[in-house]
């Protein structure tokens, strides 16, 4: 099993900045792609970045330019950097995982338990 811990989710203003950091641990040789969903109220979860283990990154076509996924493979934990925020933006930002062999294009097989981000006009 793997775990996924977030922290650095909160409240901005339109055009601000947040990153948002994730840690993985367990069985942390069993997953490959890292990344990043969320979910706007009365919305369907969204991916919005992910990141293999050798970097190779992909992103939802709304945060392309604004938003950058990054790891640290030594340390267990991929971040998502996240800039000219707008309030379309604001959702509860999820960490994933995905197992070896397993792509983005499916569904990931780990969940942290959520972070909010909340981008005020």
């Amino acid at each position: 099993q793997v775990q996924l811990v977030e922290s650095g989710g909160g409240l901005v203003q339109a055009g601000g900045s947040l990153r948002l950091s994730c840690a993985a641990s367990g069985n942390i040789f069993s997953i490959n792609t890292m990344g990043w969903y969320r979910q706007a109220p009365g919305k369907q979860r969204e991916l919005v970045a992910a990141i293999t283990r050798a970097g190779t990154t992909n992103y939802a076509d709304s945060v392309k330019g604004r938003f950058a996924t990054s790891r640290v493979n030594a340390k267990n934990t991929v971040y998502l950097q996240m800039n000219s925020l707008k309030p379309e933006d604001t959702a509860v930002y999820y960490c994933t995982a995905w197992g070896l062999g397993r792509s983005s294009a499916s569904g990931p097989d780990y969940w942290g338990q959520g972070t909010q981000v909340t981008v005020s006009s």
